[in-house]
């Protein structure tokens, strides 16, 4: 498994002159322009944020697919999957598919630990379970998150690694050589303690349970680093 964080999507951005400031493009110019619609959307689950919007290229496929994975602080009421729909119009355009994954945040019920992960992990599972119906390619399967999104995607990355122990251990889960994660948030014992993370600390807190409330394994299943320090690297 090879997991990559970038601040781009496509490699050759990397090797493009950087813009003039009157070229970026800004949040509110972006969110001005009409919002692009998926081609489909599936249910994983009877909440309303247990869905998955699929994006498809013109052409025959199998399609090349992005796992998407949006931000918002784990926070539903901060944002959702339409948050990235925009960039899963942009690769839809450019021949990949995507399936971008909704899932509830802490501050919704059946949100937090282990919720989020495990709607996390079922809304990618499903893809393979609709790769035929899709035409989606299962061997070309790349995760890209933004902010919590990025922690998320890393996170589906390592899933394979899980122990049986973990309350989110999947038997056969969807195998990710590699992720994306854009100003991602993957250690979330130091985003714990980053007051100026962009989230505050108090969200840590409800993603994974307060101190002495919590799976005493919490960080070993949900945190990126302390993952692959241990649980997550056993096999």
């Amino acid at each position: 498994m090879r997991l990559f964080l970038a601040a781009a999507l496509l490699l050759p951005l990397a090797v493009m002159p950087t813009p003039a400031a009157a070229d970026l493009l800004t949040w509110s110019v972006l969110t001005a322009r009409p919002k692009p619609v998926a081609d489909a959307t599936i249910a994983y689950g009877p909440d309303q944020m247990q869905k998955v919007d699929v994006w498809l290229p013109k052409g025959k496929g199998p399609f090349p697919v992005v796992v998407m994975v949006h931000g918002g602080c784990w926070t539903t009421s901060i944002a959702d999957r339409s948050l990235m729909n925009w960039v899963a119009d942009d690769l839809r355009r450019s021949g990949v598919a995507v399936w971008n994954i909704d899932y509830r945040g802490v501050d919704r019920a059946g949100g937090g630990y282990p919720g989020t992960f495990a709607d996390a992990a079922q809304a990618t599972d499903a893809l393979a379970k609709q790769a035929r119906r899709f035409k989606l390619d299962t061997a070309r399967v790349t995760a890209i998150g933004h902010s919590a999104g990025g922690h998320l995607a890393l996170w589906l990355a390592a899933r394979p690694k899980q122990p049986a122990t973990s309350p989110l251990y999947s038997a056969h889960p969807l195998r990710i050589d590699h992720a994306i994660s854009l100003g991602g948030l993957p250690d979330l014992e130091a985003t714990a303690a980053s007051p100026e993370n962009g989230c505050g600390v108090e969200v840590v807190a409800k993603l994974v349970g307060a101190p002495g409330a919590r799976h005493p394994d919490v960080y070993a299943d949900t945190s990126v680093p302390a993952c692959s320090r241990s649980a997550c690297a056993r096999t």
